[in-house]
């Protein structure tokens, strides 16, 4: 697509920023009706959404809504009218009815915002209906110190690249109060949609995240995360492949009579050890997941956005199940992780702010997808962060993006143990991987022969 000239944009700019406020307002009602013809149906409803501005990763979102007059709740003193009205703000948000090229849109957007200058500051920013699964849309808020016009052309050229976004300004009027605007690029032009005052909204009963992970990091069934993949055929090869192995399982498979154990937790609680051990205790057999068949496919997958990395894991996870029915015929399986960790770092990671934001405990996604073989036992074991950092730095391996998370951010890892021990049908049974490697089988042991009805030989 060819981008105009900041030139170009900035006289147009000009020319609307000329006009009477009674001729924009006219004209709203003919752009939002263009909206409703042309733009996503995510426009439709704007001035209804609540709207959450997240200064950093460990801090509370900050909500607000949206009126058409003055009216609605609002105080100078807060620090939403703080924050708005320092510097120079505008906003860009991503509206897509395919999830795929939202994600994509949505890293295209991180990736040209990262390289503002240095005196703009950018934040992440949701608009979201409350309690309806689905309505999230993502984007940021970017503000300049300076308050220099060079940046709103610049963030209309990133408009003009991508239809999918949605560009908004804000500006204070003489009472105080702060409002925003709506523009969309529309057939090529960029067009005010709608024109609200910000009021104060109260904290929804559930984080915004949380509206959006069914279906999109967190797929519950096989054909949901296929579906994904099928989607990707087109830009990722690989994808085929791995839709050609999961094509190859018996989706009808089921567990066979020998008992199916999971050993999960983090990296450097000793499940490498463990699952050594107790299969050579039980005489069982050892799998994992992500298999061997797509593990090499990993790093492919890893740099793709949320919505296709996670589908490679869960359908990683199904061809997996496909293993296990028939492994477990013949003999116990113990298999290094499985769903659980799956689920466990999609919603820690979605999920902002304090581990309270978490899905409430018995939430729908905490529970073992019905499509998937279940396992008898799902051993967690745990280790204070101290010792587990030192178990990291002895071993002197190459740790992933989330790894590295973990490390670095312990309200992120709070979050991962919170979710694994909140996960139901089947729950995680804790083992304290802090006492000896021997301790840590003989009480593994005993587990099983507990939950299982197996001994060792």
């Amino acid at each position: 697509m060819k981008r105009p000239l900041a030139g170009e944009l900035s006289q147009g700019l000009c020319q609307a920023e000329r006009s009477p406020l009674t001729a924009a307002t006219m004209n709203v009602r003919c752009s939002f009706q263009m909206a409703q013809s042309l733009g996503p149906a995510l426009y439709r409803e704007w001035a209804k959404r609540i709207f959450a501005i997240e200064c950093s990763y460990n801090s509370e979102p900050l909500y607000f809504a949206l009126n058409p007059t003055s009216e609605g709740p609002w105080d100078e003193n807060s620090c939403l009218h703080q924050l708005l009205s320092h510097a120079e703000t505008y906003s860009l948000c991503i509206a897509s009815e395919n999830r795929i090229q939202g994600a994509e849109s949505y890293v295209y957007l991180r990736d040209q915002l990262s390289r503002l200058p240095a005196r703009c500051r950018v934040m992440e920013l949701m608009a979201f209906s409350p309690n309806q699964q689905g309505s999230l849309i993502k984007g940021f808020l970017v503000q300049d110190d300076q308050c220099l016009k060079e940046t709103e052309r610049l963030l209309q050229d990133v408009v003009r690249a991508n239809e999918q976004t949605a560009l908004c300004s804000y500006t204070r009027d003489g009472a105080g109060r702060i409002w925003q605007r709506l523009r969309l690029v529309i057939a090529g032009q960029e067009r005010e949609i709608s024109r609200n005052c910000i009021c104060l909204a109260e904290r929804p009963e559930l984080h915004p995240s949380v509206l959006n992970i069914k279906n999109s990091v967190i797929f519950c069934k096989y054909e949901d995360a296929y579906g994904v993949l099928e989607e990707c055929v087109g830009m990722i090869p690989k994808a085929k492949d791995v839709l050609q192995l999961a094509d190859q399982c018996d989706r009808t498979c089921r567990k066979g009579q020998f008992p199916v154990i999971v050993i999960e937790g983090l990296d450097a609680t000793g499940k490498s050890t463990l699952t050594e051990a107790l299969r050579k205790s039980i005489q069982a057999t050892l799998l994992k997941s992500p298999p061997d068949c797509i593990g090499h496919l990993r790093k492919t997958f890893d740099a793709k956005p949320p919505p296709i990395r996670r589908a490679f894991y869960a359908l990683g996870n199904y061809i997996t199940a496909s293993t296990i029915a028939s492994a477990s015929e013949k003999s116990p399986v113990i298999i290094d992780r499985f769903w659980h960790s799956t689920a466990a770092y999609a919603i820690a990671t979605e999920v902002s702010g304090k581990v309270e934001n978490l899905p409430p405990p018995h939430h729908e996604l905490y529970l073992w997808p019905q499509d998937l073989v279940q396992p008898d036992l799902v051993l967690l074991l745990t280790l204070d962060a101290e010792e587990r950092v030192r178990r990291l730095e002895q071993r002197g391996e190459m740790r992933t993006k989330e790894e590295i998370e973990l490390e670095a951010n312990s309200l992120f890892r709070q979050k991962v143990e919170a979710v694994y021990r909140r996960m139901e049908n089947p729950a995680c049974v804790v083992v304290d991987a802090s006492v000896s490697k021997e301790e840590v089988l003989q009480n593994a042991l005993l587990l099983v022969e507990r939950h299982c009805a197996i001994e060792q030989t």
